[in-house]
């Protein structure tokens, strides 16, 4: 290994003015001259000062042998349809990248009839949504390592990501009803969980507090209830299909972006103005929500970072941590021109 004192006598100098000048000490009085061929010479010679060694150990020791692989839940057209879930496998794959991990199989559950062959040589798997326990046992027999993103399906064995999503629907819910409207309209689609190639209906907790917020007398609404899919299109037609009614609701909580935008297309279209005619409080805060006309207010679900702290979960686990974690990402309601500030009734 080259030493200061190598430096020192081929640059014609002290070693002390060679270990100021390598650990960029201004202080000292230096021709410049004698800095450069200082440093010249160390790169010469491969020098490398203690805090050069330190973040080349640190680089190397991010890499890793690990191989991780990411299921998705959903068929291309609903990841397309809406971003949520690509937000969420963008910070998976953002936090793989800098943990050192290039090891990666991506795989779509809907394309799997059987588990595939090399799962068997898989440390650690992402999962994002929703699996059917039979596939669930599957993998679970295969690989021991496992994080699930935005479902919990056995916080006692699993480590998981989520959100409150119950928490997060009242929060909305909340402020509409202290703007002062009474009667609150409902627009959604449907969980699903993926067993072989059937899609399983499972609880929506946006719609579950929903109604259970009308059964407590927050509001009224269980007439206004209308569901499809999760996609811009359905909103649209879900919004139409509610201004048929001769007594729409003035004010409609909408369970994610892309169908608040469709239901935006159908009121304005209908000649009616958001937020005075009718209020709008959407689900997922995605980009497009700040540039709608009017902009979307919705709870903003901080995706990436599910995404990134379910790939520390695994590390963590592949690394020899037991006890299963269940770690709950806050939300927070994000206030735009679409539900306006006050309503006279």
């Amino acid at each position: 290994m080259v030493t200061i004192k190598e430096i020192a006598q081929k640059s014609n100098v002290s070693t002390a003015t060679v270990s100021r000048v390598l650990n960029h000490d201004h202080s000292i009085s230096v021709q410049d001259e004698t800095r450069q061929r200082i440093l010249q010479t160390a790169k010469e010679l491969g020098y490398q000062t203690i805090h050069e060694r330190r973040k080349k150990q640190q680089t190397q020791s991010k890499k890793t042998s690990f191989s991780v692989g990411i299921i998705a839940c959903q068929t291309v057209e609903e990841e397309l349809n809406d971003p949520y879930f690509i937000s969420i496998r963008q910070g998976i794959e953002e936090e793989l990248y800098k943990q050192g991990i290039n090891k990666i199989g991506s795989y779509r559950l809907n394309d799997m009839l059987t588990v595939p062959q090399d799962f068997l040589s898989l440390d650690g798997l992402l999962v994002i949504g929703r699996l059917g326990e039979d596939v669930l046992n599957q993998v679970s027999e295969n690989i021991k390592n496992i994080v699930y993103l935005n479902y919990v399906p056995d916080e006692e064995r699993y480590d998981s990501v989520t959100i409150d999503f119950e928490k997060a629907t009242k929060k909305a819910l909340q402020h509409l009803i202290d703007l002062g409207y009474k009667r609150i309209g409902y627009i959604g689609g449907v969980e699903r969980e993926h067993l072989k190639q059937q899609k399983v209906i499972s609880e929506d907790k946006r719609l579950t507090t929903f109604e259970n917020m009308i059964k407590h007398g927050y509001f009224e609404g269980s007439e206004d209830i209308y569901i499809g899919e999760y996609t811009m299109t359905h909103g649209y037609e879900l919004m139409k299909k509610a201004l048929k009614k001769k007594n729409v609701p003035k004010a409609f909580f909408v369970a994610s972006d892309p169908m608040a935008i469709g239901g935006l297309r159908a009121l304005q279209e209908a000649g009616l103005s958001v937020p005075s005619d009718v209020a709008l409080v959407a689900f997922d805060d995605i980009e497009a929500a700040k540039y709608s006309s009017p902009p979307l207010s919705t709870v903003k679900v901080y995706t990436k970072e599910m995404g990134q702290t379910g790939v520390k979960l695994l590390m963590d686990r592949m690394k020899g941590r037991e006890l299963p974690v269940k770690v709950t990402v806050p939300t927070s309601l994000v206030i735009r021109q679409s539900c306006g500030t006050s309503v006279t009734q």
